[in-house]
């Protein structure tokens, strides 16, 4: 029978430091005080029949979500003067401390436990006393009133050796083995630690930005992401877009290298831009040659850029249109006038 204890007994022991290695990070970590009451439930071989009752207090720490550790004192009293055997021994008087290791298998507002003591405890009966060692395990749990108030109970398993005290000459052994059941309150020493509240980043004003930087701020622009240098309406979105760096062979609607490398850059935003209206590509030419020669050869030059953006994976439908001189944008009387004039422009529509 008492191997059956002591390897239940041990097996409690494993089981909460098995368990040890999964404790968690958790906020609350307080010490506490906590005073019991206990009921005592003497083994046979006290040779008692009559139970008993004591008290105590423990003085502990919250280690983290699953371990408390605690340090506990207590008193414990029974007398079997009434018992109308020989062995009868009178009243036993048991003081003591632990200390305790509790393991929660979850905290919430009912936390249930395991615990397992050491300690040491002083035994006097019969005008007879020793100090002997002493070991618990047992269950229990506790359940959450307040934030600083939480009723306790648990039930142990008892082991005492009285280490050859010989406190009970008749049928004399100086082991003992006894239930308890404490029944108490915890009181958590100051505030409870509370999760807190993320900082929420302050607001920004969508007024003040302008993500594409086309001029529109972006609580009112509905075309976000247009290509720099690109003119837009009063809602962000695209009308016209002059495609600078674009030029040509002389005399030609053959793309320069340089041309070339300008156009990748813009076919590589037209394909990532979501708006997929049609475009339409205009070509300009400056006054130099007859008005139509030159519409001839701006309808070539924007077919040139179309093509060129079609053949680079652009989905959006392009149309070329040459305009000549017809629309210049400087004075034709002068050389920067000129260049100015020989352009070609990408025009959104509706």
């Amino acid at each position: 029978m008492i191997n059956k204890k002591l390897l239940a007994f041990a097996l409690l022991i494993g089981i909460g430091f098995t368990a040890a290695a999964q404790a968690e990070e958790f906020l609350d970590n307080r010490w506490y005080v906590a005073p019991f009451g206990s009921y005592v439930n003497a083994g046979g071989d006290r040779h008692a029949n009559n139970a008993g009752y004591g008290a105590g207090v423990g003085f502990g720490k919250i280690i983290d979500k699953h371990f408390n550790v605690e340090l506990r004192g207590f008193y414990n009293g029974f007398d079997d003067s009434t018992n109308r055997s020989p062995q009868k021994n009178g009243q036993w008087d048991l003081a003591g401390g632990t200390a305790d290791l509790q393991y929660y298998f979850w905290r919430d507002k009912f936390s249930p436990y395991t615990v397992i003591a050491a300690g040491g405890m002083n035994s006097y009966v019969n005008g007879r006393s020793g100090v002997g060692i002493l070991g618990e395990a047992g269950a229990g749990f506790t359940y959450e009133l307040h934030d600083n108030f939480l009723i306790r109970s648990d039930v142990r398993y008892r082991y005492n050796n009285n280490l050859n005290a010989h406190l009970t000459p008749v049928g004399g052994t100086d082991e003992y083995h006894d239930m308890i059941v404490n029944v108490g309150f915890v009181i958590p020493l100051g505030p409870k630690p509370k999760a807190e509240a993320p900082v929420e980043a302050p607001a920004t004003d969508c007024s003040t930005l302008d993500s594409d930087s086309d001029g529109v701020n972006d609580c009112i622009d509905t075309c976000p992401g247009t290509m720099a240098g690109t003119k837009v309406n009063d809602q962000g979105c695209p009308l016209i877009l002059e495609l600078k760096g674009v030029n040509f062979e002389y005399d030609s609607a053959q793309l320069t290298p340089g041309a070339m490398t300008v156009l990748d850059g813009v076919a590589e935003n037209l394909i990532a831009y979501p708006q997929k209206n049609d475009i339409e590509v205009r070509g300009h030419t400056s006054s130099e040659g007859s008005n139509k020669y030159n519409m001839r050869l701006s309808q070539k030059r924007s077919q040139s850029v179309a093509d060129y953006l079609s053949m680079k994976g652009v989905t959006n439908r392009l149309t070329a249109h040459g305009y000549g001189e017809d629309m210049p944008i400087a004075d034709n009387s002068t050389e920067e006038g000129k260049s100015q004039n020989r352009r070609v422009e990408l025009v959104w529509g509706n």
